[in-house]
């Protein structure tokens, strides 16, 4: 049995796209986005970056909510944010993990979610691009 083709609506692929180049614009680390659709059935995309303090994690948070509030689109829930290690945004098709380096390699989403297609070059800037190559 073949599996069902990555489908996502124009919406949500806007969506990612809007988040990536918010967090890219806060210089955010390592971007990944990973397509999540044909291995979960609670959301479409993860994207997963890092920033280097507290202050650049709370910024790229606040910079991804700002662009997709600018489109009408708020968050259905945030976690993590006063803390400022591990900010999660969920947007119910796209969750946001904004890291900073430690609690990322601690918690491995990427390994964790390895069967999921890393689609990252289908959204990420050159800039963001060249980062995740490094």
């Amino acid at each position: 049995m073949n599996p069902e083709p990555i489908i996502a609506t124009p919406d949500t692929v806007q969506r990612v796209r809007e988040a990536v180049a918010a967090a890219d614009d806060r210089k955010a680390l390592e971007l990944k986005v990973l397509h999540l659709q044909q291995v979960s059935d609670f959301t479409d995309y993860f994207l997963i970056c890092s920033g280097t303090s507290e202050r650049q994690v709370q910024a790229i948070a606040d910079a991804v909510q700002e662009r997709l509030r600018a489109n009408r689109v708020r968050p259905l829930h945030v976690e993590g944010y006063n803390r400022g290690q591990w900010v999660l945004l969920d947007y119910g098709d796209l969750v946001v993990h904004v890291f900073q380096e430690e609690p990322r390699r601690f918690y491995a989403l990427e390994r964790l979610w390895g069967d999921a297609p890393d689609v990252t070059a289908d959204f990420a800037s050159k800039r963001a691009a060249a980062s995740n190559r490094e």
